[in-house]
C-alpha cells in the first residue's frame, strides 16, 4: 500500500511540474493597431470635410433658387422698384425664455425667505425676507435686462427738454 501512495504523489509532482502553459500566447501587433486608428481618424475628418462641402452647396443653390425666382418675379412685373432690390430690415426676434427680472425676482425671493425665515424664526420673518429679497433680485436683474439691450429704458415725452 505504501508503494502505490508513493507512485501517485510521484505521479502529483510531475504532473503538477510541467512548465509548458496550456493557455496559448497572443502577440499583439501595435503597429497594425496603430494604423487602423490613423486610418479610422482620416476617414472621420474626410466625411467631416464632405459634410462641411454638402452644406455649402445646399446653401449655394438655395441662394442660386432665390435669386433666380427674384428675377423671375422682376422679369414677370415688367419693372424694379426699389424696395425689391433691397429688403426690409426683419424685426429683431423675440427672446425666449426667462428674463433677468424675472430669474433675478424668483431668486431674490427665495433666499430672502429663508434668511428670513432663519433670522426672524418665525413665517413672518420669511415673508418680509421673501418681499425684500424679491425687490432686490428685480432690481438687479433689470438692470442686466438693460445692458443686454432686452429692455430699452423708457424715455419720458411729457416733459419739456431742459435747455
Amino acid at each position: 500500500m505504501k508503494k502505490i501512495l508513493v507512485l501517485i504523489t510521484l505521479a502529483a509532482v510531475f504532473v503538477a511540474c510541467n512548465t509548458t502553459p496550456k493557455v496559448p500566447v497572443v502577440v499583439v501587433d501595435t503597429l497594425a493597431i496603430r494604423q487602423k486608428a490613423v486610418l479610422e481618424e482620416q476617414v472621420r475628418v474626410q466625411a467631416e470635410k464632405d459634410s462641411i462641402n454638402r452644406a455649402a452647396d445646399l446653401k449655394r443653390e438655395r441662394r442660386q433658387a432665390r435669386n433666380e425666382a427674384a428675377r423671375n418675379n422682376q422679369s414677370a412685373a415688367g419693372y424694379q422698384d426699389a424696395s425689391s432690390e433691397t429688403p426690409a430690415p426683419a424685426a429683431p426676434a423675440k427672446k425666449k425664455g426667462w428674463s433677468a427680472a424675472a430669474k433675478g425676482t424668483a431668486i431674490g425671493g427665495g433666499v430672502g425667505a429663508i434668511a428670513g425665515g432663519i433670522i426672524g424664526h418665525n413665517l413672518g420673518g420669511a415673508a418680509i425676507g421673501a418681499v425684500a429679497g424679491g425687490g432686490a433680485g428685480y432690481l438687479i436683474g433689470r438692470a442686466k435686462d438693460r445692458k443686454t439691450g432686452r429692455v430699452v429704458k423708457k424715455v419720458d415725452t411729457t416733459r419739456a427738454p431742459k435747455q
